[in-house]
């Protein structure tokens, strides 16, 4: 049970359509943060590097996982609850701010920001987030910001998944909305009478 709300939306320059927070099951001494990022390009990625002895990675930084979204993974799989990497484990680290563009568990915890919108395969800046880039976080103002110039992030380009020519791949990845419209496919949603455009 929580006195207060339980999950917050958050907007900003990394999540120009919306992402969530659990508030519920977050640490609050991490309600504000600001520092680094350490990013993880796929469900693939992460497991192979977070046990890494040599990831480069302490408890002020924000792990990022991307590809993990709708279209990216696809399928927005329940893997937004990144674990704490071993090296920080066995020191005791509980908990730290992490970011993806997948869904986690009801009864999965931490402070872990999820359903980054739009995801990064679709071409949100969750894409563009390098490593060491400084990302800010303010529950109280609702906000989750990358702290990059818009003429650096201009210049990174983000190279979309391939296209299936055909078939149900095909189907999913034409009509599959973002979180911020339920994951749904667009074919399915009520239209007006005489007004189908999408």
């Amino acid at each position: 049970m929580s006195p207060k709300e339980g999950i917050a939306i958050l907007n900003g320059s990394l999540a120009p359509q919306g992402a969530a927070i659990k508030l519920a099951a977050a640490t609050p001494a991490l309600f504000k943060f600001e520092g680094p990022a350490v990013v993880f390009e796929s469900l693939e990625d992460l497991a192979k590097r977070i046990d890494d002895p040599a990831l480069d990675v302490t408890p002020e930084h924000c792990m990022v996982l991307r590809n993990a979204g709708p279209i990216g993974a696809p399928g927005m799989p329940e893997a937004g609850a990144l674990p704490i990497p071993k090296k920080l484990g066995q020191k005791g680290v509980t908990d730290m701010v992490r970011i993806s563009d997948a869904r986690m568990s009801g009864t999965a915890y931490g402070s872990i920001v999820l359903h980054v919108t739009p995801d990064a395969a679709s071409g949100g800046p969750l894409g563009k987030v390098r490593n060491g880039d400084r990302i800010r976080l303010s529950v109280a103002e609702r906000r989750l910001d990358l702290l990059v110039g818009p003429e650096e992030l201009a210049r990174r380009q983000i190279t979309p998944p391939s296209v299936p020519e055909r078939g149900y791949a095909a189907l999913y990845r034409r009509e599959i909305l973002q979180a911020d419209h339920g994951c749904d496919f667009d074919f399915l949603r009520k239209h007006p009478l005489g007004n189908a455009a999408r």
